[in-house]
């Protein structure tokens, strides 16, 4: 089998001024020998919605044929009961997309499906392949005519190209290939397969409930998703493990690692436990819940200050806010009130009204904070741009000193393995100290939980996690990080 040199170019990956703010990635579910898979799987993607809301799909299997149904927008309006009916079959895939690479396009949307040498396959991918734009030159120079421009299709061409005929060895031996991160679920028509890249940056877990048909496996990107569809968690898929699950039970392996291509053993993305996994998760083998408590617990110790009120910001402060009170012995409030029913666009007054954006999401208490110092508590500070505006509707509110508090460390690099974030140059603390940065956002005091101190509040050590966007040190290769387009696209 040829194997593609991971090591003939080198490009920068850009991504549009039109993105300020980190993005969810993506989410994937599978579900094996259960008779109502289809609607389960909507379930579990529905729990996951949190990791992508640009596209969906689901992808059954019936009679050894895929049926297939997706679309671009939320869970809840590409899928119904119509449509979800005949998805019939007693396996299934899902995923929930946000575009890290390739357009907002329906042919990007995911799973994807082809007919092999050895039958139907679907696959569905959260991560990012770093070298993704090598392999694809590669491919193309050779034939290969892709139908989209994300970077998952590139399996299925490795895995059509591969000789063998035997499908866990054309997924071993393609996977190998690629650099980066991923978490795929495969669907052929008679078995599913789990992998997660040798470094497990990306969550993926394995369940399982008793069904009419006997005993069901369900793989999910979070543990959110079994509790919704009443599965036990069983485990996690190992970095560089391959799960196959089939009439034959579960099926283990490991993937030939080449470890000159990484500078650790494993990197899972601490970002899932500062801010993408929801909170009632449990993501590398911890509850996403405790961590952001304890990373309010150990910022004040860090950076305490004299205040009234410790507040978080709605709804991604709450945990860690809750954490800083309880150390600190600072009372606890919700000086912001969140509205949950913005959609993703709203129309905006003829009027102008200063700082709309933040206000039709966001209403500060009056009642709450007039004549109060207040903490105000943040997952992660990116532009700085929402934080300036959070903290002078706090001062309008009547706030008498604003002290911001961020519960992750000073951001300073883009993410290549599969979040979609602003470039370095939209990073605000890569170009300006601390006090620039409080003094842009119009903060009495600011504060970041120190590097260490987040490691140590998740008792883990600094090479045990991938933290590139706050150290700048990569645990991959980049040869060959492709630069993202985006588009606006109106459906």
């Amino acid at each position: 089998m040829k194997a593609y040199d991971v090591s003939q170019s080198e490009k920068t990956w850009d991504v549009s001024q039109s993105e300020k703010t980190w993005k969810d990635e993506c989410g994937v579910f599978a579900i094996w020998n259960h008779p109502d898979s289809a609607k389960l799987t909507y379930l579990g993607l529905y729990a996951q919605q949190h990791r992508g809301q640009e596209s969906c799909g689901i992808v059954t299997l019936h009679q050894k044929q895929h049926i297939i149904h997706k679309g671009l927008g939320l869970v809840g309006d590409v899928f119904n009961d119509k449509n979800l009916s005949l998805l019939t079959g007693s396996a299934a895939i899902g995923h929930v997309r946000y575009s890290t690479t390739g357009q907002n396009l329906i042919g990007n949307a995911q799973p994807l499906t082809s007919n092999l040498l050895n039958g139907p396959v679907a696959v569905a991918h959260n991560g990012n392949i770093v070298n993704q734009s090598i392999l694809r030159e590669a491919l193309q120079r050779e034939g290969s005519i892709f139908q989209g421009t994300n970077d998952t299709e590139i399996l299925l061409h490795l895995m059509a190209r591969n000789p063998s005929n035997d499908l866990l060895t054309a997924f071993t031996e393609s996977a190998e290939q690629l650099v980066g991160a991923y978490s795929f679920v495969v669907m052929s028509e008679d078995r599913i397969l789990a992998a997660r890249d040798p470094l497990g940056f990306r969550p993926l877990v394995l369940g399982q409930l008793v069904s009419d048909l006997g005993m069901s496996y369900v793989i999910a990107s979070e543990s959110c998703a079994f509790d919704l569809i009443g599965a036990e968690y069983v485990r996690e898929i190992e970095p560089g493990e391959i799960l196959e699950i089939s009439k034959s039970g579960l099926k283990t392996k490991k993937m030939n690692i080449d470890q000159s291509l990484y500078s650790q053993k494993q990197a899972p993305c601490v970002f899932e436990h500062v801010y993408f996994s929801r909170p009632d998760s449990n993501v590398f083998g911890m509850s996403v819940y405790e961590s952001r408590k304890k990373f309010g617990e150990q910022l004040a110790i860090e950076s305490g200050v004299d205040a009234d009120l410790v507040i978080p910001i709605p709804d991604s402060g709450i945990a860690a806010a809750l954490g800083f009170s309880q150390k600190s012995g600072i009372p606890f409030e919700f000086g912001i009130i969140r509205n949950h029913y913005v959609g993703r666009t709203f129309i905006q007054p003829a009027q102008a009204i200063r700082d709309f954006g933040v206000r039709v999401k966001l209403n500060a208490q009056a009642n709450v904070l007039k004549g109060k110092k207040v903490i105000v508590i943040d997952d992660s500070l990116v532009r700085g741009t929402t934080s300036q505006k959070i903290i002078l509707l706090l001062k309008q509110a009547g706030a008498t000193e604003v002290h911001m508090r961020i519960a992750s460390p000073p951001t300073i690099g883009p993410c290549y393995y599969g979040v979609d974030t602003p470039e370095k140059s939209q990073l605000i603390a890569s170009h300006q100290s601390i006090d620039e940065i409080k003094n842009f956002i119009g903060a009495d005091s600011l504060s970041y939980l120190s590097l260490e101190g987040m490691f140590k509040a998740l008792s883990r050590s600094p090479k045990t996690f991938c933290s590139a966007c706050f150290s700048g040190e990569y645990p991959t290769s980049l040869k060959g990080v492709v630069k993202k387009e985006k588009t606006e696209i109106t459906v």
